[in-house]
């Protein structure tokens, strides 16, 4: 038994499905059948329920892939503290962000970034809260900028920037001549909203109280980009992070009155990382960016 077939079957785990695996491990199909056949007789029970659709795990299977994981995180530790003793603001570092806040605050910041790590190569992962979470937790990714709190006792938290929401209306709309929005108003027309996913829905359902009457629900969008061009073609309000706020004759953005709403966000690594000492200092130059943006 080795490092590598434990990776092949952690891919398996994931992925259900041979080819998808081999690919994912850069191998051909055949072989990784012949590695997980050599590893079920080194272990001497059976690891997967075969047939011609899809890979399944048995229970063992399943608690010897999850005992994988951590095996594989802690080789990869010991690979990451030789790296960080030579010189532990060099390597890569795998950053996660959330897409309604990546396209806003990435061109601000990276270029900086950069610059202030040298010899660090940034990989960026844009994905939805759930998901990064998971990748941190299970050390696919290094840190994550989110909007939503992780309170597990292995993750550490940086405070960075607290970011506003303003009410996008369609410059043509009654309401764009107000100074301020209040919940009223918005209780009233209706929002337009991301789908289910985006930690942007849950807290703006949040700042009205859940009411899901506030939605408008013939539409769902994507992304913040697609909500944008919405309000532009008239079809409604939503409620937009100030950092998404780009100017347009078509839409108003108009700030809300008290309670304001507005989203936390922070970093998260994981407190057991080899790359603690790196992640601490990015923390901080993030916070500094932030701050002059």
């Amino acid at each position: 038994m080795n490092l590598r077939d434990l990776k092949y079957l952690v891919s398996l785990a994931e992925l259900k499905h041979f080819g998808k695996a081999a690919d994912a491990c850069f191998i051909s199909q055949p072989a990784l059948s012949i590695q997980i056949k050599k590893l079920e007789k080194y272990l001497g029970v059976q690891l997967l329920e075969r047939n011609n659709k899809s890979v399944l795990l048995t229970d063992i299977g399943q608690t010897i892939a999850e005992q994988a994981i951590l095996v594989l995180q802690e080789a990869d530790k010991i690979r990451e503290l030789a790296k960080v003793a030579k010189d532990p603001f060099a390597g890569e570092l795998k950053l996660g962000i959330i897409p309604t806040l990546s396209p806003y605050l990435l061109p601000h910041i990276m270029p900086k970034l950069s610059q202030s790590f040298p010899k660090l190569s940034f990989y960026l992962v844009e994905e939805q809260t759930q998901v990064l979470e998971e990748k941190l937790r299970q050390g696919k990714i290094d840190a994550a900028i989110l909007a939503t709190a992780m309170q597990e006792t292995n993750i550490s938290q940086h405070f960075l920037f607290e970011e506003k929401f303003l009410l996008a209306v369609p410059s043509a709309h009654p309401l764009a001549k107000q100074k301020k929005a209040k919940l009223e108003n918005i209780q009233q027309t209706g929002l337009l909203l991301l789908e289910d996913g985006h930690c942007l829905r849950d807290q703006v359902l949040s700042f009205c109280q859940y009411s899901t009457d506030i939605e408008k629900q013939n539409f769902r969008a994507t992304s913040l980009e697609t909500l944008r061009h919405m309000v532009i073609a008239g079809t409604g309000l939503t409620l937009m992070p100030e950092l998404a706020c780009y100017p347009h004759k078509k839409i108003t953005y108009i700030p809300l009155g008290a309670p304001q709403p507005s989203r936390q966000i922070s970093l998260y690594w994981r407190t057991s990382s080899a790359k603690n000492i790196l992640l601490q200092a990015l923390a901080q130059q993030l916070e500094k960016l932030s701050k002059a943006i």
